[in-house]
């Protein structure tokens, strides 16, 4: 028999939305009934897409960040072990867009560290004929981009230069982002940013990371507010604790909590595509699968920026096996 929370939340099935007010009642399920809550997730998002979206990133541009974002190996402000290096070639670019798109993955994203991109510079253009070179060689391959803030004027030349998908996250409750994640910088920025993406028809992919010290409730909170700024793809990662960060000794975020969480995002964002990144592999480990059945219908695959992935075979393999579950 479903707990009668659960019952409630079968509405969205119907496209109603879920109230906040029903999901914090929902942080409060255990045991079976975190399960019954994983399965509704995957009806929900079994209605409104089957296909999953898998994506690979590069960073072209490594550490020596100025931002003190307490989760992160690249910034300046912690020793760590990153290697770290300047803004790398066009062709560099292109050699691992080609092995991306050799492995069968049509988006490819490039990453560089840093406070962002607020002026056309001589590497904002070197990224812009990164871009453009990728589409002459490989022309139905979504490129995407992960950059930092943005001015009207670098939004509207990515839009120009046709980046599809544009990462900045919001990483917890707006409300928190100073205290948890940087005071280098404000939040608001990044949701500026998101705003000019959503202006020139480039697709916010925008999420969060768990496990930095915030609660279950910043977590739904943050979720409502990626539904405001109407968000295209919600990126959720899992904090992997990195010796020489502020947060080096945060304790894992359990199994439940995460398989909870995700569901939740999956109701109060039912249509959007909502990934699974960091964490994935290296956290979650024998539980990953559970958790792609927690309402998720994306996945970066062939590693992150600072740790390890799993292989694109790999991940081939899984989400085939998956598919006798959705």
């Amino acid at each position: 028999m479903l707990n009668p929370l659960i019952e409630k939340a079968y509405s969205v099935l119907n496209g109603k939305e879920l109230d906040k007010k029903l999901a914090m009642e929902l942080l409060e399920l255990k045991g079976e009934d975190i399960l019954d809550l994983v399965s509704l997730a995957n009806k929900v998002k079994n209605k409104y897409s089957k296909t999953p979206h898998v994506c690979s990133i590069m960073n072209a541009k490594s550490g020596k960040c100025s931002e003190n974002c307490k989760y992160c190996a690249q910034s300046v402000h912690y020793q760590t072990e990153l290697e770290t290096y300047p803004l790398v070639s066009v062709e560099t670019i292109l050699k691992d867009a080609k092995k991306v798109y050799e492995n069968g993955v049509r988006s490819f994203g490039i990453v560089t560290s840093g406070w962002g991109y607020t002026k056309r510079d001589g590497e904002f253009e070197s990224i812009l004929e990164a871009v453009d070179t990728i589409y002459r060689e490989f022309p139905d391959m979504k490129v995407c981009a992960s950059l930092g803030i943005l001015s009207e004027d670098t939004a509207r030349a990515l839009a120009e230069h046709k980046i599809v998908h544009y990462n900045i996250n919001l990483q917890v409750n707006p409300e928190r982002y100073q205290t948890l994640i940087a005071d280098s910088h404000t939040v608001e920025m990044r949701m500026d940013t998101v705003r000019l993406l959503k202006k020139y028809g480039i697709k916010a992919c925008t999420g969060g990371i768990f496990g930095v010290g915030e609660s279950m409730e910043d977590r739904i909170e943050m979720a409502y507010a990626l539904k405001e700024l109407n968000v295209d793809v919600v990126p959720l990662n899992i904090l992997i604790p990195i010796p020489g960060t502020p947060l080096e000794n945060q304790p894992l975020v359990p199994v439940d909590e995460a398989a909870k969480i995700f569901s939740l995002f999956r109701l109060i964002l039912p249509d959007k595509t909502i990934k699974f990144a960091a964490g994935r592999e290296t956290r979650m480990k024998d539980f990953q699968a559970l958790l792609m059945l927690s309402g998720v219908n994306g996945m970066l695959t062939g590693g992150y920026l600072t740790t390890r992935g799993r292989s694109t075979d790999e991940d081939k393999l899984f989400l085939k096996e998956l598919e006798n579950f959705c």
